[in-house]
């Protein structure tokens, strides 16, 4: 079972808005504690599974399954690809509980803990695609894509944990507007090639904080 030992704060920071500036003592003490809270409930929990596909000219259809992905960006995404990972992941509900606590009583704390448990959350994708790459050492991957990125409707979220039976496994549901329960959750695509994949820039489309991202919000770029 996978253990998550510390969180990016340098990643954490950059969510709050440092950049590459340094927080004053102040702030980097609240940080610490706050990592501290969230690594004492943070129970990483994931699924994952690998289908073939065909790729048509509007949707994927992942073979031997009635998940079938539509729109042109997808389809970009999965040309020259075999396979399909299909993933979930969560950070479970403990963490939830503390930014919601937090938000109560300390919102500078909330919004650390938000940013801290982002962070938490990619590097639990991070060790699923090295899982992957090490199960599949001789196959090219896409990066991660989610449901709700450019035109692949978010409204497939409750198709993608049913296939995975993440419910049942790991706890993790989806409400009524297709969003993930526990909030720090993700559900990703990445593709398999057998032939070299041509790299393609991630963008604010294809990266799990859209919608969220306080880059976006202050008219920012992060980088990537």
């Amino acid at each position: 079972m996978f253990k998550l030992e510390s969180i990016n704060k340098k990643e954490a920071l950059r969510y709050l808005g440092y950049g590459n500036s340094i927080p004053d003592n102040k702030i980097l003490s609240i940080v610490d504690d706050c990592e501290k809270q969230l690594l004492n409930v943070i129970q990483p929990k994931f699924l994952y599974n690998i289908f073939n596909i065909t790729v048509n000219s509007d949707c994927v259809k992942l073979n031997d399954t009635t998940l079938i992905l539509r729109g042109k960006d997808i389809v970009n995404h999965l040309e020259n690809c075999s396979m399909v990972v299909v993933m979930c992941c969560t950070l479970s509900f403990g963490v939830d509980r503390i930014i919601r606590q937090y938000q109560i009583s300390d919102m500078a704390r909330a919004v650390i803990c938000d940013s801290l448990s982002s962070a938490a959350i990619e590097q639990v994708c991070d060790y699923i695609e090295q899982e992957i790459k090490q199960k599949y050492p001789n196959m090219y991957q896409t990066f991660r894509y989610s449901a709700g990125y450019g035109d692949l409707s978010i409204d497939i979220q409750k198709n993608i944990l049913d296939l995975l039976q993440a419910q049942k496994k790991i706890g993790l549901c989806t409400n009524e507007s297709s969003i993930l329960t526990p909030k720090k959750s993700v559900t990703a695509f990445i593709g398999l090639s057998q032939t070299q994949i041509k790299q393609k820039s991630r963008g604010c489309q294809s990266c799990n904080l859209n919608g969220t991202c306080k880059f976006r919000k202050r008219g920012e770029h992060c980088g990537i």
